[in-house]
């Protein structure tokens, strides 16, 4: 594919998955609620903003997963270093998410309805807490990449 067909096809994605979210959110926001006397309002449309929140993942994570692929295919054949360099990123990656699931806590919170009580198990709350702590690492390695990169340019003048 020619780059300009590229960057067609993604300005298009974009655009239009931009326009759904907009709608969704509209609808959402101005739909009205279920029920008005009830205590905690819950809009008419969040079964819709979830589900499109779940396509948007779920097409996320399947691209994501197929070009990673696909570029490692590609790497593998020209250049086999690079490809296991992107492998040892994956293993670190997973690395960390097995270390920060270690230290996620189970203790199960307490003053939640009955319906938040079948996610308030070990497993979730460490799921969760995973999630958590990797976002705090991985933003921690992102500014250190950042202040690496501006030293080591500022060191090469």
């Amino acid at each position: 594919m020619a780059v300009t067909k590229i960057r067609k096809v993604s300005s298009w994605t974009l655009l239009i998955s931009c326009i759904i979210s907009v709608v969704a959110l509209i609808m959402f926001y101005t739909g009205g609620v279920v029920d008005p006397a009830a205590e905690m309002k819950e809009p008419v449309y969040t079964g819709l903003l979830l589900n499109w929140t779940y396509i948007l993942f779920g097409l996320t994570i399947a691209s994501t997963v197929v070009l990673a692929a696909w570029q490692f295919m590609g790497l593998l054949k020209h250049d086999a270093k690079s490809a296991l360099m992107s492998l040892v990123v994956l293993v670190l990656f997973v690395a960390l998410l097995g270390i920060t699931y270690t230290l996620g806590d189970a203790t199960p919170l307490t003053g939640l309805n009955a319906d938040s009580q079948a996610y308030n198990t070990a497993g979730w709350l460490k799921i969760t807490d995973m999630w958590i702590y990797s976002t705090y690492a991985l933003i921690a390695l992102i500014i250190l990449a950042v202040i690496w990169g501006t030293v080591r340019k500022i060191m090469n003048r």
